[in-house]
């Protein structure tokens, strides 16, 4: 492909300043080197390669700081948060470990007269590891650290919108030990990254994303089943609020579910699903808390909660999103506002879109939050389930028996109780179904989609004979 020569550029988000600046990468030649590299890596004892995985442990330990400041400023998240996203940077390296073992291991099994039945695992190649913004270190890791122990190469295009967090990630790599051929850095936009998705020496994608971006390469490669694809994509999540006499408590998990990194992740709750008597104290409550929420830069002091979204487009977005649902008959509880005037700050809204006859089934991608009124539980359910997506979901107060047929009846990879949408242990799967993913979790079982599974018969000697279907006499020495 044509190698472009401006440079990509990334803003703070939460100053405008320019953060970084670097070279449009070229996907051939970053493919070919690492297509070069996986065998001699593959080849390699496990051993080897977890060693250097915890090596990048002691590395990243070593730099903590100034990954968890990069991420802060390029993302605009609070340094706190930036600082749990390197924390789990860290220790993914023991749950793939963990994983790898578990769910790739070797079997062998003994039979009779000295065979065997063996059960390994063998790479897939190249894999291409296309990551988004919002946890610009954490997810592309997740998927990194499992292919690399599992001996496979890596091409790695990280968000247009958070290059710098990728490219300081890859050095870090590099500076552990992993050989510079095997984990290549594409930095680019939709160009590169589908140049990299239909590339022929690319044996799979792993794709974190938006649903958009994942359907797109799913299409691309319908007619490739050779390529392993994994997609971890958003959700329209809901949060069934039912009985509970805690209202205080209840508020503060509706806030972490829908308002954490500014609403910016892929498990955060969209849409509160609320018994109708529950309504007026809830809402109280909600908007006493939410308005205690400080919104400011990443390093400020006190800490905020809260910084800006990722630039000025996606809070245009999320501001013409609000007015929308008002629109279309949405009742207003908490106001969308811009409270640094040109800089991409916006704050928490909460809208009652009940009266909405035909609410849009799509992941608003920030501090939104949409609430559904209902007086039964089972319409409860129904609301839940009211969505392509089927990414997380959780219920908050009501009984065990409830909690039962709740976990039976929702559609979602991660279902929870008395705890946020957003809440799910990266020592799990994590993934989910609909238009959310294709089957293919990631967190604890990763190594499923980073190696495939390859049985083996096996005798050192050669054994062989033919019971039934033969004619008493051998007839291939006679003449006609």
């Amino acid at each position: 492909m044509t190698v472009m020569t401006e440079k990509m550029l990334s803003y703070e988000p939460a100053t405008g300043a320019l953060l970084w600046q670097g070279e449009y990468g070229d996907v051939d030649a970053e493919v070919e080197r690492a297509a070069s590299a996986w065998m001699l890596w593959a080849a390699k004892p496990v051993a080897f390669r977890i060693e250097t995985m915890r090596r990048f442990t002691n590395i990243v330990r070593a730099n903590e700081e100034k990954l968890a400041d990069l991420i802060a400023r390029e993302t605009g998240k609070p340094l706190w948060e930036a600082r749990t996203e390197v924390a789990a940077v860290i220790a993914k390296v023991d749950i793939s470990v963990a994983g790898y073992s578990e769910r790739t291991g070797q079997r062998r099994l003994e039979g009779s007269m000295g065979a065997r039945q063996n059960l390994r695992h063998k790479p897939h190649g190249v894999m291409a590891v296309i990551s988004p913004y919002n946890a610009p270190a954490e997810l592309p890791n997740s998927h990194i650290i499992p292919a690399l122990i599992a001996g496979n190469g890596i091409v790695f295009k990280p968000s247009e919108k958070a290059p710098a967090t990728g490219a300081l990630l890859v050095d870090l790599y590099h500076e552990a030990g992993v050989p510079k051929d095997l984990l290549r850095l594409v930095i680019g936009g939709r160009d590169q990254g589908k140049a990299l998705v239909e590339h022929p020496l690319v044996n799979g994608i792993l794709f974190t994303g938006s649903a958009r971006t994942g359907v797109m390469i799913n299409r691309a490669l319908s007619t490739q089943p050779e390529k392993i694809v994994a997609l971890e994509m958003g959700g329209n999540n809901p949060l069934v609020l039912w009985d509970t006499s805690d209202i205080a408590t209840a508020a503060t998990i509706i806030v972490q579910s829908a308002f954490t990194s500014t609403g910016q992740s892929c498990t955060a709750t969209r849409r509160l699903i609320i018994r109708d008597s529950m309504m007026k104290p809830m809402m109280e409550e909600l908007k006493k808390l939410t308005e205690r929420l400080i919104i400011d830069h990443p390093h400020a002091d006190p800490s905020p909660y809260m910084g800006p979204v990722i630039d000025n487009q996606a809070a245009d977005g999320l501001t013409e999103s609000f007015l929308t649902l008002m629109s279309m008959g949405g009742r207003p509880i908490r106001h969308m506002q811009r409270p640094h005037g040109e800089l991409p700050f916006v704050s928490p809204a909460i809208v009652d879109v009940t009266n909405i006859s035909e609410r849009p089934d799509v992941e608003l991608f920030g501090p939104l939050l949409q609430v559904i009124q209902v007086s039964d539980f089972d319409s409860a359910i129904r609301e839940a389930n009211a969505t392509r997506y089927g990414l997380s979901a959780s219920l908050v107060g009501g009984s065990p028996e409830q909690y039962d047929q709740f976990w039976a009846s929702i559609r979602a990879g991660i279902i929870n109780w008395n705890r946020p949408t957003n809440a799910a242990p990266s020592a799990a799967p994590s993934g989910g179904i609909g238009v959310s993913g294709n089957h293919r979790p990631s967190g604890y079982y990763a190594a499923d989609y980073c190696a495939y599974p390859v049985a083996s018969a096996e005798t050192e000697q050669l054994r062989a004979s033919i019971g039934m279907g033969l004619t008493s006499v051998d007839t291939s020495s006679m003449g006609d």
